[in-house]
Order: structure tokens, then C-alpha cells, then sequence
């Protein structure tokens, strides 16, 4: 019985879920929209608080699937497609005009950019800003993270009905329907 529990406390210690901050305490969200520009205001440093609270608009997937929910919500599919371009620039040919940081991107969509990217700091929450922010760095993000935001149902080669069904057939169980999937390790 004993080890019953031993093993019940165990996983579910191991089970601990993400943490979702649903609103931030005003004090938060008004020293995160402190950030560091360069005099450029291509490039600078978050605010200390974003590194205290452990950067959670990289690697945070509700933060993430926010920013992706953002994204949608408020037009940028409308410039900058998903990811390939348009009217506004490509998230991935790897040239951001101004950097690929997430204070760069930050500053992008709360001030807007010159030659056609506009304002939100007043349509958005400073939070919202940051996890847009987020989303829009994983875009062109050559690097995998820890945490992303689901694929849209239309990036899936098959329904969400066909592909349980589909992996299937890439198992390859006692006797292999694919032979032509080469040897077996």
C-alpha cells in the first residue's frame, strides 16, 4: 500500500503543469513595458522583471498560443501572412530590419515601424504585446524551443479524423506494411 502511494505522490509530482498567469499585477505589467532600446531602436534589453519572471513569453505555450490567437485577432495574417510576407515584411527569410529579439519585436508592434507597420500600444495590453511578441519570434525562429503554439488545423495533411488511422501504417508491428521503409535498427 505503501508503495502504492510512494508511487501515486511521484507522478503526480511529475505531472506539474504550466504555469498560466491569466493578468499580470499592474506593477508588473508597467516596469515590463520598460524596456532598453538602443539608440537605433533596432536592438536593446528587456526590463529586469521579464528575466525575474523567468522569460515567460519564450517558452511559455500558453503565452505562446496567445500570441498566435493575437496574431489572428488583430490582422498581422493580413501583412505578414504566415510568416511568408506580403505588404509587410517575411518573418522567414531570416531578414528582420530590425532584429530578431524579442525587445526589437516588442518595440515593433507597441510603437510601429516606419514605411507601413502601425501602432498597437494603445490597441493592446502590455502583456498582449509581449506574448504577440512571442509568437511572432517562433515564427521565424530557426532554433526549436521548448514550448509552441499548436499548428493550425489547415497546416495538417489529413483531417484530425484521419490521422490517428494514418500513423498506422508507419508502425512498423510483427510484420511491416511499408518494407521499402528500410531496415530495422
Amino acid at each position: 500500500m505503501a508503495g502504492v502511494l510512494l508511487g501515486v505522490s511521484a507522478a503526480l509530482a511529475g505531472c506539474q503543469r504550466e504555469e498560466r498567469q491569466l493578468r499580470l499585477d499592474p506593477p508588473v505589467a508597467d516596469a515590463l513595458d520598460k524596456i532598453a532600446l538602443m539608440p537605433s531602436r533596432i536592438g536593446g534589453a528587456p526590463p529586469e522583471v521579464y528575466f525575474k519572471l523567468g522569460k515567460p513569453y519564450e517558452a511559455n505555450a500558453y503565452n505562446l498560443s496567445q500570441g498566435k490567437r493575437l496574431y489572428t485577432w488583430f490582422g498581422c495574417k493580413s501583412c505578414h501572412g504566415d510568416g511568408q510576407g506580403g505588404s509587410g515584411p517575411a518573418f522567414l527569410d531570416g531578414w528582420w530590419y530590425y532584429g530578431p529579439e524579442l525587445v526589437s519585436i516588442f518595440a515593433s508592434i507597441r510603437d510601429g515601424r516606419p514605411h507601413g507597420m502601425p501602432a498597437f500600444g494603445d490597441k493592446m495590453t502590455t502583456d498582449q504585446i509581449w506574448q504577440l511578441a512571442g509568437y511572432v519570434q517562433t515564427i521565424g525562429s530557426y532554433e526549436g524551443k521548448t514550448a509552441a503554439p499548436s499548428r493550425n488545423d489547415e497546416k495538417q495533411t489529413r483531417p484530425a479524423e484521419n490521422r490517428a488511422p494514418a500513423k498506422l501504417l508507419f508502425d512498423e508491428g510483427p510484420s511491416p506494411v511499408h518494407p521499402d521503409q528500410g531496415p530495422t535498427p
